[in-house]
């Protein structure tokens, strides 16, 4: 074992293709989150499962990802991150299976949640390997850029693979991606990812991790429940639990010689600003998300194939501006290169705000095609920023950190703005009497349409087009003013020089690799 004291060493061919191996889950958990939609109303048709089933089957996976990150971040950190990484993969690929040959509704159900698990142990595993493997600043950016641009690129072929995969295949199809790239991690992961954890953490507590999961979940269940249903008590009740649940957590780690969270993390300014505008920049794009896709299909009247080859564009763009902005912060400071990019998502957002149902998608598609872009700075210079802000032993914690803000995000984006657009549409539609089903969703008024005579119906999708477009102007003005408030907070606050200029190259005040209060002064690098 060597430990390593230089931030600043040049990775070479092995850190590389080591990235390439850690792209793999990367790419096909964000296909997964976009692919089971599709693959609904088949498994309904084969397994026949309940309502309350069926929500089970969509909301457990992402449940379970997002209770158990900041627990498995922190077990990274102690038992090892490249040995986490492969547990986990080898779980995912037999989970995978498990879905795949699911004969029942709750058999499904339960490989969903195994599912949801093993995904918690991929992502802080992932992000927190390529801190570690990248220690100089610049390399770093485009190795985390890489990382944002496979995500993205996986929620863009997503509805695409899967569209291809159901129409030529059986509702089990969708999860048998799992099995053959889990398969060559676990091959060429032991080769290519060195082994990294801190030999000083202390035993995990047991209960810290229950508190975490009773914190998150009843959160994250009763935003879902706000999404589906709208505000009720059930949904109110799990937040105020999961939040009084919280309090005592944090209370608990506050006394823990080695707490589950290290709460020193968030005495960094820098840390903090990132972490909340990824939080509020993943909110708005949970919802605009939300409302393009539905636009596409319902109003557009696209196929979800050919949704997601709309939402192409926009994925590429993302793609380009997370590749270029690490070059550009080095000759900028990352803050300028952030803000620049929310400017130019306000921009999208904008032109969201001024869509009209009736002047066809190409409106939409351009908009949301300038929010993705502007978001490719954000993503890729913010997650290094809230990663690297941690020495290199509380780097699967702040990964892990980092996760739950973008779930927690994009939950409270499909809550909070989902719930918004839907009490804009429901004041908007003109539904004529006794047409059910039509006054809460624009898909529940094309699917009333059906059964209606071609001048009624006609009259009652214009109107419920027109409510639906009303909610997505809506989002788009807040998401515009939303970008443009975290541009001027990233530039007021975060002071991290550009990474060409002169200085060395982990930063300064509270830059990339700026220690936090009370941290260890290295991580052990366990190579093989």
């Amino acid at each position: 074992m060597s430990t390593t004291a230089e931030t600043t060493s040049q990775a070479g061919p092995r850190e590389w293709l080591g990235l390439a191996v850690l792209a793999l889950p990367t790419l096909l958990l964000s296909i997964d989150v976009s692919v089971l939609h599709l693959a609904v109303p088949h498994i309904s048709e084969g397994l026949d499962p309940s309502a309350a089933q069926m929500l089970w089957i969509i909301d457990i996976y992402g449940f379970l990802i997002a209770g158990f990150l900041v627990a498995m971040g922190t077990l990274g950190d102690r038992i090892g991150r490249r040995k986490l990484l492969l547990i986990g993969a080898a779980a995912f690929g037999l989970a995978s299976l498990a879905a795949v040959f699911a004969d029942s509704a709750a058999t499904l159900i339960a490989a969903r949640a195994a599912m949801g698990i093993a995904g918690a142990t991929l992502m802080p595993s992932t992000l927190a390997l390529i801190i570690n493997m990248f220690r100089d600043a610049r390399q770093r950016g485009v190795a985390i850029a890489v990382w944002v641009t496979m995500f993205s690129v996986g929620i863009a072929l997503g509805p695409v693979v899967g569209g291809a995969m159901l129409e030529y295949f059986w509702w089990g199809s969708v999860f048998l991606l799992g099995v053959p790239i889990m398969g060559l991690l676990l091959v060429a992961g032991p080769v290519l990812l060195p082994e990294y954890r801190d030999e000083e953490a202390g035993r995990i507590d047991l209960a810290s991790v229950v508190l975490s999961l009773a914190a998150i979940l009843p959160v994250i269940y009763g935003l879902k429940e706000i999404a589906n249903d709208g505000i009720g008590p059930v949904a109110l009740g799990a937040i105020v639990v999961g939040v009084a649940v919280g309090v005592v957590f944090v209370r608990r780690q506050r006394t823990l010689e080695s707490p589950l969270l290290d709460l020193a993390l968030f005495r960094n300014t820098t840390f903090v600003t990132a972490l909340v505008t990824l939080l509020l920049s993943m909110l708005v794009a949970g919802g605009t998300y939300l409302m393009v896709t539905q636009f596409l299909q319902l109003v557009g009247g696209l196929s979800p194939m050919k949704a997601g080859l709309y939402l192409l564009p926009a994925a590429f763009a993302l793609i380009v501006t997370a590749v270029v902005s690490p070059m550009a912060a080095s000759r900028f400071r990352p803050a300028y290169v952030v803000a620049a990019g929310l400017v130019l998502s306000g921009i999208g957002h904008v032109m969201l705000s001024m869509a009209d149902s009736s002047s066809g998608i190409a409106q939409v598609v351009t908009g949301f095609a300038f929010v993705y872009a502007g978001g490719g700075p954000l993503v890729a210079l913010g997650t290094d920023i809230v990663v690297g802000s941690a020495q290199p032993e509380q780097a699967g914690s702040a990964a892990a950190l980092s996760e739950t803000s973008t779930e927690l995000g994009m939950a409270l984006g499909v809550a909070l703005l989902g719930s918004l657009a839907a009490a804009v549409y429901r004041g908007g539609v003109d539904v004529p009497a006794g047409v059910p089903g039509a006054d809460e969703t624009l898909a529940g008024a094309v699917e009333s349409a059906r059964g209606l005579s071609s001048d009624v119906a006609t009259t009652l999708l214009d109107s419920a087009r027109a409510a639906f477009t009303d909610g997505m102007n809506v989002i788009g003005g807040i998401g515009a003013l939303a970008a443009l408030a975290s541009a001027v907070l990233v530039t007021v606050v975060i002071k991290i020089p550009a990474t060409g200029a002169g200085e060395d190259s982990a930063g300064t005040e509270g830059a990339a690799a700026a220690p936090a209060e009370g941290a260890v002064p290295a991580a052990v690098d366990v190579k093989g």
